[in-house]
């Protein structure tokens, strides 16, 4: 019988990035995505067509951002989006979104909210 090799459990900032990256990806129906006025003012004229399109150039650019190492968490990035600096942020609720998570790396208790802003609007 071959050895079978026995990776260690995840971390909890491994557990936690993972479950960043599914929300930031779209694949956590239970998040919600902020947009700042501040933010979709500088990238649209106000118009609800152009406000779509300018929510889903951020959303790409968010989707394809990298992160730095003092983000381990990937709960926080630097982008730009049309020449526009972009901040994203991600934040851990309790299932109704009124208090803060006891346990970010636990999805069944935990909801994230990712908000895309101007660094001012921090």
């Amino acid at each position: 019988m071959p050895d079978m090799l026995v990776q260690p459990p995840p971390s909890t900032t491994e557990r936690i990035a993972t479950l960043n990256d599914r929300a930031r990806l779209g694949l956590d129906c239970t998040a919600r995505i902020i947009f700042t006025l501040n933010l979709l003012d500088s990238l649209s004229d106000g118009t609800r067509r152009n406000d779509i399109l300018a929510q889903a150039r951020i959303m790409k650019a968010m989707r394809d951002c990298t992160f730095s190492d003092d983000s381990p968490e990937r709960d926080m990035a630097w982008f730009e989006v049309d020449g526009v600096k972009v901040m994203m942020k991600i934040d851990y609720y309790d299932a109704a979104f009124e208090y803060g998570s006891e346990d970010p790396a636990n999805a069944a208790e935990t909801r994230r909210a990712i908000t895309l802003m101007k660094p001012e609007d921090y």
